[in-house]
């Protein structure tokens, strides 16, 4: 029953509308006693004959009006009661989504995709069924039960009532070792749906890996092996569930037999009426739904209060990267400085960058070259505080960027990852996805920089053409320029290519160069690249290897070194001789 408390808070914020809704469950329990009273009565007139038909229609009359009433009353309660776990369900969501979008990438390494997801439904939806159907259940067995006992006790006869209550303390201990029991199965059940969670949505992701190299079938079976463990640990679930009804049952059985047989010895003795003992056994039969009640709630609390720890946990993880007190809220501009001694990505042993060091004017372009894992992404992964924790300072224009707020120091980089992520929505919105007010015209003078517009017109849709989740019907290149054009729309102070040209061919890329630069004269642009081509005609070229410069200059000065940069054009230019070779000799 904890989950309740921990759910304070929320109750504090609703507390007119439960208090309402529960008001309406006590009265709705105070007239569901009226009929077996009337019942009772009626059956005692007929006994004595004296029952009339007016005295009849007045009955009738009035659980006419105890019906009526009391089906306006539910109607209200269930408005109040379920629209406010609803309410909760709703918070929780945008909760978690709101903190989900603060989390550094660390914390996507550590938590996996369908575990998250499972959390933001599976879990949320529990929690919402205890706020729900939890306090129905509880308010209403403790309310309807404690008024029919009271019914019971005062109006027929209280020894009865407490012969009747004789095999209650059974029940009470059955349900609580089922409760304890069910809390430690569901928690298991809860993780094994994460686990099928996960595989659900990693598995679609990667179908065309799946069926390029032909492991449907050994997926299948994964999933499959998955999915009999779900069932197996809810089977363990059910098994106790199935538990509270017989024993319920079984106590009711109880309560029923003594109360006819020692009912029945009071009527011989004279100290009730048959009427009493018909309404004393329609009251027991009212009674049956708090106890099967009592079982329902243990179901629906124990399932709660696993979720709602799971959600607490997840909301609970510390903001690694957030605004300092007092962060400037202006978008950065000017100069850029980039000073770091040393930096290791958590969980790592090995720095990923040491001593690297560069000055970048407003408006010049800066190369990054180097062997894949070189550090060249690291850079780039500071200077958009996705990490922290390095030593040494990064500072775009006056302050260190760790001054500004996030938001703001990120409205002023347009960023082009490696892995182009595009939306399943058309390329308008894609490509409008930083600035959901541009026009048409905006948008489409963003894809000719890229050199994209004439693609997307080709399309039968044209810039309304729907690409599909992740942009799964565009090829790479394609997916690569509507990035490019995304950031663009922007307008950044800072444009960050981090190796997003690798999928086009030469011209294209020499193309948009070209535009970028003539666009571009007076902002700042950073280009990470495998293919020198990309940055020959940068301001500033670096060179990393092993986390560290090993050579900076321009193109001019990086070739006359003759070091490991002339080295890299060397072969690149070799290898371009050779495809050549290769073409001509097809032809």
């Amino acid at each position: 029953m904890k989950v309740f408390l921990k759910l304070g808070w929320f109750f504090k914020m609703r507390k007119w509308q439960y208090l309402t809704g529960l008001l309406m469950l006590v009265l709705v329990a105070i007239l569901q006693l009226i009929p077996p009273k009337i019942i009772g009565l009626t059956i005692d007139e007929i006994g004595a004959d004296t029952l009339t038909k007016s005295k009849l229609y007045w009955f009738i009359g009035i659980i006419a009006v105890v019906a009526i009433c009391m089906y306006v009353l539910r109607y209200m309660w269930r408005q109040m009661i379920f629209g406010s776990s609803n309410y909760l369900a709703r918070l929780l969501r945008e909760k978690l989504h709101r903190h989900f979008t603060k989390m550094s990438p660390s914390f996507y390494q550590k938590h996996r995709v369908g575990d998250l997801m499972a959390h933001a439904t599976n879990d949320i939806n529990a929690v919402h069924q205890t706020a729900g159907g939890g306090v129905l259940t509880l308010f209403d067995s403790l309310t309807t039960g404690g008024f029919v006992i009271l019914a019971m006790a005062i109006t027929i006869d209280w020894r009865l009532t407490l012969i009747a209550l004789i095999p209650m303390p059974l029940m009470a201990l059955s349900t609580t070792y089922y409760g304890k029991q069910l809390h430690k199965r569901f928690h298991h059940a809860q993780a094994a749906f994460s686990d099928l969670n996960d595989k659900t949505q990693e598995s679609i992701s990667g179908i065309k890996v799946l069926k390029t190299f032909g492991q449907q079938r050994q997926d299948v079976e994964d999933f499959t092996r998955l999915s009999d463990e779900v069932v197996d640990k809810n089977l363990k679930v059910a098994k106790i569930d199935s538990l509270f009804d017989p024993t319920i049952s079984f106590v009711v059985g109880i309560s029923f037999l003594l109360s006819l047989g020692f009912g029945t010895k009071f009527i011989l003795d004279g100290a009730m009426s048959v009427g009493d003992l018909v309404a004393f056994t329609t009251y027991l039969n009212i009674l049956v739904w708090p106890m099967l009640a009592i079982g329902m709630l243990f179901n629906i609390v124990e399932r709660g209060s696993v979720s709602y720890n799971r959600i607490e946990r997840l909301l609970n993880e510390p903001i690694e990267i957030d605004d300092k007190p007092g962060a400037i809220a202006e978008m950065p501009s000017g100069d850029l400085a980039f000073h770091v001694d040393a930096f290791t990505f958590p969980g790592d042993q090995e720095p990923s960058l040491r001593n690297v060091h560069f000055d970048l004017k407003q408006g010049e372009t800066l190369g990054i070259v180097g062997k894949t894992g070189a550090g060249k992404t690291a850079i780039l992964k500071l200077l958009l505080r996705e990490f922290e924790g390095y030593e040494g300072e990064i500072r775009y224009g006056a302050h260190a960027i760790t001054d500004y707020k996030k938001q703001n120091l990120r409205e002023a980089i347009g960023y082009v990852p490696q892995d182009h992520f595009l939306f399943s929505a058309s390329i308008f919105s894609n490509v409008a996805f930083a600035n959901a007010d541009a026009t048409i015209a905006e948008v489409r003078e963003a894809a000719n920089l890229a050199y994209i517009d004439k693609d997307i017109l080709e399309f039968s849709e044209g810039y309304k053409t729907v690409v599909g989740e992740r942009g799964v019907s565009l090829s790479g290149g394609q997916k690569q320029r509507i990035s490019i054009a995304r950031a663009l729309l922007m307008k950044p102070e800072l444009l960050i290519l981090d190796d997003s040209l690798s999928a086009v061919d030469a011209r294209t890329e020499e193309a948009i160069l070209h535009a970028l630069k003539e666009e571009r004269k007076d902002a700042t642009t950073i280009i990470t690249s495998h293919r020198l081509s990309a940055i020959q005609q940068a301001h500033q070229i670096i060179v990393i290897d092993n986390g560290t410069i090993i050579e900076k200059g321009t193109h001019d000065e990086l070739m006359a070194k003759k070091g490991s940069y002339y080295e890299m054009y060397q072969l690149q230019q070799l290898e371009q001789l050779v495809e050549k070779g290769g073409d001509a000799h097809e032809k």
